[in-house]
């Protein structure tokens, strides 16, 4: 018997024979959900109602998932799906985004609330220190104010300009990153960052202060008081920015109405001579008998610097403002700033006519109304609307945070994760974050306003200068039409800015200042280095520009009798490696892109063509963002065109070289394997990118 015929190799032959790629079809997807039965391997299916099916087929090669996608299969994924829609509403598609623009209406209510508030503890951190020289050195207190109202005058007037010019939003990051280069843009955005972070933490204490001050007996609850009321406008604020102004405007205004209402009594009252003094209160801070010097009123006027706050709010937001969206934003910072001035300035006028002392359990604005009203049900209203703006001005923190981190994370010197809409269209990881931040802040310091304040005022007015230092640069470069006055009022802004900002760390470093700038150096450091990580990263993934390295990547390998879905997330070295995997298995290998708009997923589709033109490639829209439920659909979907076969289902991924990397990038393959590991028949394939 020779040799062959006992199974020896023939040397003559190859190794392996290499099979022709098969064209199959592109499948015709069955448009029906699969019921999996309770043991593996035991799956039966039944047609659902067309308002039921989880695809929509919108075109050739191209599905949209529907909101019956995101239905749960489970008993407790029901239970939580239910609790999440009684709590923050629906999920909103995509399509809805431009209907969540606010009016000014609105608008007012959401952006002004911090603002607003801080004319209610303002007069009071100036008078807390200058009560230190005693009790003559309060008469100060008004020059100290009306020097505010015009460095707020002059601020604002700069950031009209800003407005206009970037109506994109992000404010002073967006200015100093396109102006100053990119170490000025992340000073910018780490001052904002903790800015609104201090905004949250001081309006909530500063609202609970006013609520123990007409209800002494919860002075001891005022921390878990301060968390409840984070957790509330958490909540709220998931809702959507429509909705949560619409929750809003009706404090805001109960509050404008009201503090109007006490500021004009108790002026016209002065003004036919009545003699209002008010009563000293309890726990009044002790008079001191230090000297009135130039740095004392320095101090007074950073403490008092505090009402600038919020200002910036309006620039940051302007894409959540109806068009035309500058002009829009333009009016509602004017509006905003004449009733800060009028507040502001009405309620030191009269503090200080009724010789009002600042006390650790009264504010200024609750002996100022009861004075006034003598008590009663007018001086319980005017607490009341005061805590709840005090409460709600923390709302503007979480109207913009979000927005900026979202402008951040698509610079790449924040996570990604913050890129994305929640269910509701807002950016639900940016509330989350902050909400958390606030409710530290407000446990280490005890919910105490005037432990908090001195760590505030330094972001603010940090973020101030470099914005309109950075439109001195911008208007400088356009050369526009009155570009020299705009250049003028911007460099005169920016000095004043800065000389404040100086100030305020002079004067506050001790009692807390050096906190604030140590977190905003920190996150300075840390955000480079997330901007450092992303840059490595996609230059590591960029798809050679060269047909001969592109066709190395993409080359194919041996047939494998298996069914083959490949995940692609975009045409990059990882996709492209996964592809060759996937062709290595199989000779069926079918794609599947999960697009959030269709645009960008058919200008995703025709880069495929140029590089894996041999891989046919479906779309599927995700309307409302659930990428996981997109995913399942189409799988589940894809399975019911062949059940008797088992599907591979390959997904490329990035493998980094330090743990704390992978926080910066999505867990996309470990939610898959949770979400597919329990479907009979199917096998994931996770290809690691080094």
């Amino acid at each position: 018997m020779d040799e062959n015929a006992q199974g020896a190799p023939d040397p003559s032959e190859p190794d392996f024979v290499r099979l022709p790629r098969r064209r199959s079809p592109r499948p015709a997807l069955t448009l029906q959900r699969g019921i999996h039965g309770s043991k593996p391997g035991a799956p039966f299916l039944r047609r659902v109602r067309t308002r039921d099916q989880t695809l929509r087929e919108q075109g050739e090669g191209l599905y949209e998932a529907t909101e019956a996608s995101l239905k749960p299969a489970s008993m407790v994924g029901r239970l939580i799906s239910t609790t999440r829609r009684v709590l923050i509403g629906p999920p909103l598609a995509t399509a809805a985004l431009p209907h969540q623009r606010l009016s000014k209406i609105k608008a007012l209510a959401v952006y002004s609330s911090d603002n607003l508030s801080s004319s209610a503890y303002a007069t009071e951190e100036i008078l807390i220190i200058l009560v230190v020289a005693g009790t003559g050195a309060l008469v100060y207190s008004l020059p100290i104010t009306v020097a505010l109202v015009a460095l707020t005058a002059l601020v604002v007037t700069s950031y009209r300009q800003t407005i206009r010019a970037y109506p994109n939003g992000g404010g002073a990051y967006i200015v100093a990153s396109s102006n100053l280069g990119q170490r000025a843009g992340l000073l910018g955005g780490a001052a904002l960052l903790v800015d609104y972070v201090m905004t949250v933490a001081v309006s909530i204490a500063a609202g609970v202060a006013a609520v123990t001050s007409a209800l002494p007996d919860l002075y001891e609850y005022k921390v878990p008081l301060s968390i409840f009321f984070v957790a509330l406008l958490t909540t709220a604020n998931l809702r959507g920015i429509r909705e949560s102004g619409t929750i809003f405007a009706i404090p805001t205004y109960f509050f404008i109405l009201s503090f109007a209402a006490m500021i004009a009594v108790g002026l016209t009252r002065i003004a036919l001579g009545d003699d209002l003094h008010a009563e000293p209160p309890e726990h009044a801070l002790e008079a001191g008998a230090a000297a009135v010097t130039p740095f004392l009123l320095l101090r007074a006027f950073s403490s008092g610097a505090a009402a600038l706050t919020g200002i910036e709010a309006v620039a940051n937001g302007v894409p959540n403002f109806k068009p035309p969206e500058w002009r829009n934003a333009i009016t509602i910072q004017a509006w905003m700033v004449v009733i800060l001035s009028a507040f502001f300035l009405g309620t030191t006028v009269l503090a200080r006519e009724m010789h009002v002392l600042p006390s650790e359990t009264q504010t200024v604005v609750s002996q100022i109304a009861r004075t006034v009203f003598g008590g009663g049900i007018p001086f319980y209203v005017i607490q009341a609307s005061t805590g709840l703006i005090l409460v709600l001005a923390a709302n503007t923190a979480f109207a913009d945070l979000p927005v900026l981190s979202s402008v951040m994370a698509r610079d790449r010197v924040m996570p990604r994760h913050f890129l994305f809409r929640g269910d509701r269209l807002v950016f639900s990881n940016g509330i989350f974050v902050l909400g958390l931040c606030a409710c530290i802040i407000l446990v280490l310091f005890g919910a105490e306003t005037t432990k908090i304040i001195p760590l505030y005022a330094f972001g603010v007015f940090l973020a101030f200068t470099l914005s309109q230092y950075g439109m001195v640069v911008h208007w400088r470069r356009l050369r526009a039409p009155g570009w020299r006055r705009a250049v003028v009022l911007s460099a005169l802004g920016g000095t004043v800015t800065l000389v404040v900002t100086a100030i305020v760390g002079a004067t506050k470093f001790e009692h807390g200042a050096w906190l604030s700038m140590s977190a905003i150096a920190l996150l300075v450091v840390l955000l480079g280095l997330i901007r450092r990580h992303y840059d490595a990263t996609e230059r590591a993934l960029a798809v050679a520009t060269s047909t001969s390295e592109a066709a190395a990547l993409a080359s194919p390998a041996p047939f494998a009798p298996l069914r083959v879905l490949l995940l692609v997330e975009d045409v990059d070295r990882v996709s492209l490696q996964a592809a060759a995997y996937a062709r290595g298995l199989s000779a069926d290998v079918w794609a599947v892109h999960i697009a959030l708009d269709r645009e960008a997923g058919e200008e995703l589709r025709q880069r495929w063509k140029q590089f894996a033109p041999d891989i046919p490639i479906t779309i599927v829209e995700a309307p409302y963002r659930s990428l996981m439920h997109a995913i399942d659909a189409y799988v589940d979907s894809f399975r019911l065109d062949d059940p008797d076969r088992s599907l591979t289902v390959v997904l490329g991924e990035v493998n980094t070289r330090n743990p704390w990397h992978r926080l910066l990038h999505g867990g996309s393959g470990s939610r898959l394997r949770r979400s597919l590991q329990r479907r009979p028949g199917i096998v994931l394939v996770r290809v690691p990118f080094d």
